[in-house]
């Protein structure tokens, strides 16, 4: 999607508005034998050529889209928003030429390597199981992002504003999007330790209330729109996810049920109250420090909480938060396989063999199973109302409806 007057980072084409490319016929280029890549998704080497469709794009090639093929030499490709792995007769060795999905060739050569380039051109030309799994996350992302495009293609235009959640690290050439109740202090954490901001080196050292210091960590909402639009062109753009109500009795649990949160127990627990409780204490309507789940949902299920304002972070969709699709995340870690992800993330940013994801006790953790029972007492009225909200994240992050859902 496009900022304003900027680019549309996934389609790769400098816009005004939002251009809808529809379903292309496959267009051959000149000379060059096209083919499908196997079943494993791998080029079909008994063909002289093979190609890998854009993740994006319903046909190979749109000329109206200006989705551009690229001519790969020995097989190899670099990022691109269109994957095209072709191998012509005599192939010469050496330097491999793209085109970037955003209009700019550049040469990946040895030596200097950015997390895209390890990311999107491996050095084996056999993609790693791991490399096959991002992928798959991608590609689950873009479909629900096609088969919801009425919802997903409401905002046409991002503007720096809604990039607040997206951090910047320029030395590594990163950009995060922190979700609250998704390991994001710890990533908060991390940041701070490749930004050099609050010189740690110890990302353990960094104490919680100091990761989420705004001063301490650069978002891209800071940068202007062509500073902006370059960012997200060039660097690896990830961010980690949840499975929806088992992040939102987390964001319920620390929230509502610790004591020492008395800001927002004053902020939201009194509204909460107010509107949700019949007969409230005046005690209740003055400290909202007692808010029941069931009081939680049918305050989020309520039309009017988001046409007053928005949700608070910690519960808002992920979806609404990063905008996947309108930004192309190149990685979609998930909090179930947090340490290898989070590690996968470091060692592409090149730094994965002396920085390391934190690991921490598990015992606080919100699980499925307390999850479970917290929705034993919710109405399944009500279940279906919130599953209605969060349901782009489960889809678009391959979440199964939970078991103990009973949805009308």
């Amino acid at each position: 999607m496009s900022l304003t007057r900027g680019l549309d980072h996934r389609d790769g084409e400098e816009v005004k508005e939002l251009a809808t490319c529809p379903p292309s016929p496959r267009q051959k280029v000149p000379g060059r034998e096209q083919h499908r890549v196997n079943e494993n998704g791998r080029p079909d080497v008994s063909f002289p050529g093979a190609f890998v469709l854009d993740q994006m794009s319903p046909g190979l090639w749109d000329p109206r889209c200006k989705l551009v093929l690229n001519i790969v030499a020995d097989c190899q490709t670099c990022h691109s928003q269109v994957w095209v792995i072709q191998c012509s007769p005599g192939a010469r060795s050496g330097s491999v030429m793209r085109r970037s999905p955003f209009g700019v060739d550049i040469c990946c050569r040895k030596g200097s390597r950015s997390p895209l380039q390890e990311l999107y051109n491996p050095t084996q030309l056999e993609l790693s199981n791991t490399a096959v799994l991002h992928q798959m996350r991608r590609d689950q992302v873009t479909d629900t992002c096609r088969a919801n495009s009425a919802v997903s293609r409401k905002r046409r235009v991002l503007t720096p504003s809604d990039l607040k959640h997206l951090v910047v690290d320029e030395d590594h050439e990163l950009i995060y999007c922190y979700v609250p109740k998704v390991a994001c202090t710890n990533w908060k954490r991390l940041m701070m330790v490749l930004t050099g901001r609050g010189k740690y080196s110890d990302p353990m050292e960094i104490p919680a209330n100091e990761a989420h210091v705004s001063a301490n960590l650069k978002t891209l909402n800071q940068y202007s729109i062509p500073e902006i639009n370059h960012r997200l062109k060039s660097y690896m753009k990830f961010l980690f996810v949840r499975e929806p109500f088992e992040r939102l009795v987390s964001a319920y649990r620390n929230k509502f049920t610790q004591k020492y949160n008395t800001s927002f127990h004053k902020r939201y627990g009194t509204k909460i109250v107010r509107r949700q409780r019949k007969n409230a204490t005046q005690e209740a309507l003055r400290k909202g420090d007692d808010v029941k789940f069931e009081e939680f949902v049918a305050y989020l299920i309520d039309p009017h909480t988001q046409r007053e304002e928005p949700f608070n972070e910690h519960w808002q969709t992920v979806y609404s938060l990063c905008h996947p699709c309108h930004i192309h995340y190149d990685l979609v870690g998930k909090y179930e396989t947090l340490e290898e992800d989070s590690n996968y993330v470091l060692q592409l940013a090149g730094v994965g063999s002396y920085l390391k994801f934190p690991t921490y006790a598990k015992s606080t953790r919100t699980t499925d199973e307390m999850t479970t029972e917290f929705f034993q007492n919710i109405s399944s009225e009500h279940q279906t109302q919130l599953y209605e909200v969060y349901k782009l994240d489960f889809l678009m992050f391959n979440y199964s409806v939970p078991s103990y859902l009973k949805l009308e």
